[in-house]
C-alpha cells in the first residue's frame, strides 16, 4: 500500500522535481546553442569538402592581440565561454574553433586524424581570417594540439598556454596497453549522461558538483543520445587512438615561445588508464609532478598550480583561472 501511495505522490510532483529527459542532438550538435554566432570555414582536406565551425569574437576596444582557444576531446568551443567572455572584455580578439570530428564541425568518414592535420586545418582557418600571429591556448587534448601547432608554426605562435594538457607523459612507453579503435568504439557506445557525469565529477571537478555543470554533460551526452550516435562514437574512438599514439612530450624542449602552464593539481587524467596494470595505475596522471616536469622541459615556461582544482580549472573556478591567465598575458 505504501509503495502505491509513493508512486502516486511521485506522479503528482510538479515538473521542476521530475527528472528531465536527456537531450538528443545529431552529429553536428544541432539544437545545442552556443553563446555567440557560429561561422563555417569550408575547405578541402583528404579529398573531402569539410566544414569547420568557429566563433570569432571581436572586442569593442581592441588591444591588437588575438587568442585562439583549442578545446579538449570531451569538450567543444562553447566550453571556453567564461574565459572567452573575460578575454573579450579585456580587449582581446578570441577565435574558438570546433576541430574536425568534434561538436558542430564535420564528422568525415575515413578521415585520418593527426595533430598535424588538425593544426593545419586551424592554420588555414586563421590565414583566411587574416590572423598572422596569435597566442594559442589549448585545454586537455587541445593542449596536445596547441603544442603541435606551436611546433609547426612557431612564427605564428606569439605565446602558448596549456591548461591541464593531456600528453604530459607517454602512456604507451610507460606500459599502458593499446586498445583497438574497434574496441574503443564499443566502449564509446555505452556512454550515457550518468557515466559522463560520474567521470566529470571525479576528474574535472575534484569530486565537487554544481548544477551548472549539467549543461556541459548534456552537450556531450546529447550526441550519444541522438540519431548519429555511432558516427560520434566512431570519431571519438579514432581520436582516442590519435592521442595515444602521437605523444608531444618529447618535443617540449623545442618550444621557443613564452609558455604558460595552468595546472589543476587534482586532475588524474590518463588515456587507457583503466587498462593499465594495477601496479602502474597509481603513478599515472600525477598532475602536480607532470606539470613540474613539463615546466622544466619547456625553455620559457611559467607554471601556475591550482591545488584544489581538477581537470577543468577554467570552469570550476573561472575567477582564479582568469586572474592567473590575464596576469601573465599582461606581462607582455
Amino acid at each position: 500500500m505504501k509503495r502505491h501511495v509513493l508512486l502516486l505522490l511521485t506522479a503528482l510532483l510538479p515538473p521542476a522535481f521530475a527528472q528531465a529527459a536527456p537531450p538528443s542532438y545529431n552529429a553536428m550538435l544541432e539544437g545545442f546553442t552556443y553563446p555567440w554566432p557560429v561561422n563555417e570555414f569550408t575547405f578541402e582536406s583528404q579529398g573531402k569538402t569539410l566544414s569547420m565551425a568557429y566563433m570569432d569574437l571581436k572586442p569593442q576596444q581592441p588591444n591588437g592581440q588575438t587568442l585562439v582557444l583549442m578545446h579538449g576531446k570531451n569538450f567543444c568551443a562553447a566550453t571556453w565561454e567564461n574565459t572567452a567572455r573575460e578575454l573579450v572584455a579585456q580587449g582581446y580578439r578570441v577565435i574558438l574553433p570546433d576541430q574536425i570530428g568534434f561538436c558542430k564541425s564535420s564528422k568525415p568518414e575515413g578521415y585520418q586524424f593527426s595533430f598535424q592535420q588538425l593544426a593545419l586545418n586551424t592554420h588555414d582557418l586563421l590565414t583566411q581570417l587574416g590572423v598572422a600571429q596569435a597566442t594559442v591556448m589549448g585545454h586537455s587534448m587541445g593542449g596536445m594540439l596547441a603544442t603541435r601547432y606551436a611546433l609547426m608554426y612557431p612564427q605564428q605562435t606569439q605565446r602558448l598556454v596549456l591548461v591541464n594538457p593531456i600528453g604530459l607523459e607517454d602512456w604507451k612507453a610507460l606500459g599502458v596497453p593499446w586498445q583497438s579503435i574497434d574496441k574503443s568504439f564499443q566502449g564509446e557506445l555505452k556512454t550515457t549522461f550518468d557515466s559522463i557525469k560520474k567521470y566529470q565529477q571525479s576528474t574535472y571537478y575534484a569530486g565537487e558538483w554544481k548544477p551548472e555543470y549539467d549543461h556541459w554533460v548534456n552537450m556531450q551526452a546529447g550526441m550519444y543520445n541522438g540519431p548519429d550516435k555511432e558516427v560520434v562514437a566512431w570519431q571519438q574512438a579514432q581520436t582516442t587512438d590519435m592521442v595515444y599514439n602521437q605523444p608531444v612530450v618529447y618535443e617540449f624542449p623545442h618550444l621557443k615561445m613564452p609558455t604558460l602552464l595552468l595546472i589543476g593539481d587534482k586532475d588524474n587524467t590518463a588515456i587507457n588508464k583503466a587498462l593499465a596494470p594495477d601496479a602502474l595505475k597509481p603513478s599515472l596522471g600525477n598532475y602536480p609532478e607532470l606539470g613540474k616536469r613539463a615546466a622544466e622541459a619547456i625553455p620559457h615556461a611559467t607554471l601556475v598550480n591550482f591545488p584544489h582544482l581538477g581537470h577543468s580549472p577554467q570552469i570550476q573556478d573561472p575567477q582564479a583561472f582568469n586572474r592567473a591567465l590575464l596576469g601573465w598575458l599582461k606581462q607582455g
